[in-house]
């Protein structure tokens, strides 16, 4: 699994990909691999009252990666509470980013497993 941004022909950028350009309404023409890249913490904040099966409390960051000289940001889980805004993270796989038995869908329905962001 791989974290991947998208690009159109007119070279914008998205996470997550869509069929075509949120910006400009052309079709997305090639992905781009974010898995190891790293990215800079825009935003983040911990959330205390978290959907069934999502681990608490729940540390979020809103993070923006460079792909050549433009910028692409995306959301996620942090590993750690302890970063501050503008910290350099990378993103890392892991199996279950929420129970699978403590949701409302069949386990074997979604792919339970993404990235969190962990400081550099």
């Amino acid at each position: 699994m791989t974290l991947e941004a998208h690009r159109c022909p007119n070279d914008h950028l998205t996470h997550p990909g869509h069929p075509h350009c949120p910006e400009c309404a052309e079709p997305q023409k090639e992905t781009i691999d974010l898995t190891d890249r790293t990215a800079e913490i825009v935003t983040w904040t911990t959330s205390t009252a978290t959907p069934p099966g999502v681990r608490q409390p729940n540390h979020l960051a809103i993070v923006e990666f460079m792909v050549s000289g433009k910028t692409v940001r995306t959301i996620g889980q942090l590993t750690t509470g302890d970063v501050e805004i503008g910290d350099e993270v990378r993103p890392v796989h892991v199996n279950e980013l929420r129970d699978p038995e403590a949701g409302i869908r069949e386990a074997a329905s979604q792919d339970w497993g993404g990235y969190r962001f962990e400081p550099v």
